[in-house]
């Protein structure tokens, strides 16, 4: 990996000296050229045979703007910028255009534009740096999101005045969501998965969990603890859940559930062989009498339909709504299930699921989600994530703050919480007070003699 940038150095997100305008045109003379190839073909074509065409549109069309130019009176290009055009339309027409390059620099973790010329990068390092324009004005952005929206062939999406919203899972396995019409300027941001075979070790060496907490979570794994890792966005929750979901054995049988594929289980065949990933699809045009759109289908849908998989592990990549009450059917099972959700902290995260699960329907009352949540989840894990700027420079640390045990309990919440893990100073989880039963997980390979060595002085050993 490229060793990372100074804080005061910009990555580019293309040459400064293209002429964007002309891409803008020679992509959409392309993509209507290429339409129309496709749709005389007597068979359908597949990617790879659309792009070879598509490569051989963009070179007849470069030929017919120098030769335009040269007719002009202007000076002829010479091969590197001819390469560079090309490309330029190519990235623009099957990929992500002025973005491609950002998203092919390994440093690049998140790119997030507040306007065509208002871009901030994380990097993979924690720091944060200021990337250049992705488009020449706001407007070619958006329509460039809207292409973007149509063309993608994992799962095209609308994009427009009436539909100002876009959520879109990317060829290479980015997300992207975006905003539009709502707000002054159209807002972006783009999501890579830089650590997808992660593991607790490898986030113990990154300083995210001391070494006994990834004992204690790697023994709740293995022991089907059922486990909901909460906090911010940006936080690492998918990746913990990913480090999590590699104490599985290769064994069994995986379901995840998700709005875009973020989580990737499915593409690490080597560690989880059988997985099934459910994605949540979008409906189109308007609701009907039920109040969903043609085509519709929901995680929700999903979570029910997983029951006849003959799954051993159940993992929701993040509870949003009703989704949460199937998610509580397959915790009462005993899978071990992983979820994720936003939560401040790791008790708030709970009154977050209970209000989830309350969207179900009126026949969920607080204290039937209470109470079913009480006892089907077993462990939360909260994630915080600091980000402190010093001199023009900002850094972001992420952090495992709490782990805390939830039981049902106490008659005025209807549950009870045990911080296994609390914050100290740092904000770093480390040993707090052990309930007897997690004491079995030493059989799992948690470290109980050196959770008790490090226990503050005065709790139950």
């Amino acid at each position: 990996m490229s060793a990372p940038p100074a804080p005061s150095q910009q990555i580019s997100a293309a040459s400064h000296d293209m002429d964007w305008a002309l891409v803008a045109a020679l992509r959409s003379q392309a993509s209507e050229q290429l339409s129309q190839a496709v749709a005389a073909e007597s068979h359908a074509l597949d990617r790879r045979a659309q792009e070879e065409l598509g490569r051989s549109i963009v070179l007849d069309l470069i030929e017919g703007s120098m030769a335009e130019a040269v007719n002009k009176g202007d000076p002829s290009w010479d091969l590197g910028h001819q390469q560079a055009v090309a490309k330029a339309v190519f990235d623009s027409l099957f990929r992500l255009g002025r973005l491609q390059p950002l998203v092919d620099d390994d440093r690049v973790e998140n790119i997030i534009i507040c306007g065509h010329d208002n871009v901030t990068l994380d990097l993979v390092d924690g720091s944060q740096v200021p990337g250049d324009p992705v488009a020449d004005s706001d407007q070619e952005l958006i329509d460039f999101l809207v292409f973007l929206a149509s063309r993608s062939e994992v799962n095209a999406r609308g994009f427009s005045e009436t539909q100002p919203k876009l959520h879109l899972r990317l060829d290479d396995g980015s997300r992207l969501a975006a905003a539009a019409w709502v707000m002054p300027r159209p807002s972006v941001v783009i999501r890579r998965h830089r650590l997808m075979e992660v593991t607790l070790d490898d986030l113990v060496r990154r300083d995210m969990l001391t070494p006994v907490a990834a004992t204690f979570l790697r023994a709740a794994v293995r022991a089907r603890k059922s486990i909901v890792v909460a906090g911010a966005q940006g936080a690492g929750k998918t990746t913990l859940v990913r480090a999590l979901c590699a104490e599985i054995d290769p064994a069994e049988a995986i379901g995840t559930f998700e709005t875009e594929y973020e989580l990737h289980l499915h593409l690490l065949r080597e560690r989880h062989p059988i997985v099934h990933p459910w994605e949540a699809r979008p409906g189109s045009g308007e609701r009907g009498p039920d109040g969903r759109q043609a085509g519709e289908f929901t995680l929700d849908e999903a979570l029910v339909d997983s029951f006849r998989f003959n799954l051993s592990r159940q993992i929701v990549g993040e509870v949003r709504g009703k989704e949460i009450w199937a998610m509580i059917k397959a915790m009462e099972s005993g899978t071990g299930s992983i979820s994720t959700t936003h939560a401040s902290d790791a008790v708030a995260a709970v009154r977050k699921l209970v209000t989830c699960a309350m969207e179900a329907g009126p026949h969920v009352t607080q204290e039937l989600a209470t109470s079913k949540l009480a006892a089907t989840v077993d462990l939360i894990v909260q994630l915080s994530l600091e980000t402190e700027t010093t001199n023009g420079t900002s850094q972001r640390t992420r952090r495992v703050a709490e782990i805390i045990a939830l039981t049902p309990g106490e008659r005025e919440t209807g549950y009870a919480t045990t911080h296994v893990f609390a914050p100290d100073r740092t904000g770093t989880a480390v040993p707090a007070v052990l309930p007897d039963e997690y004491r079995a997980l030493a059989k799992h390979g948690f470290d109980l003699g050196a959770y008790i060595a490090t226990q503050p002085p005065g709790e139950p050993r």
